[in-house]
């Protein structure tokens, strides 16, 4: 019982670390989410899928 306890805790801690910058940063969001910013997940330079743009690392996906 104490070991499920303890495990429940853990998932919840892990989540709301993973969480915190949605919850401090005011509007909650991620920049920099387009796939085609990633070399390894985008090796052809290809547009992205979500917003149609050809994002360069460092900009912002366009679709808000």
């Amino acid at each position: 019982m104490t070991e499920t306890i303890i495990a429940i805790v853990l998932v919840g801690f892990f989540f709301l670390a993973l969480s915190l910058r949605l919850i401090l940063i005011k509007g909650g969001e991620f920049k920099g989410t387009c796939a085609s910013q990633n070399p390894y997940l985008n090796p052809k330079g290809e547009e992205c899928g979500y917003c149609g743009k050809t994002v360069t690392p460092g900009t912002d996906c366009k679709k808000s």
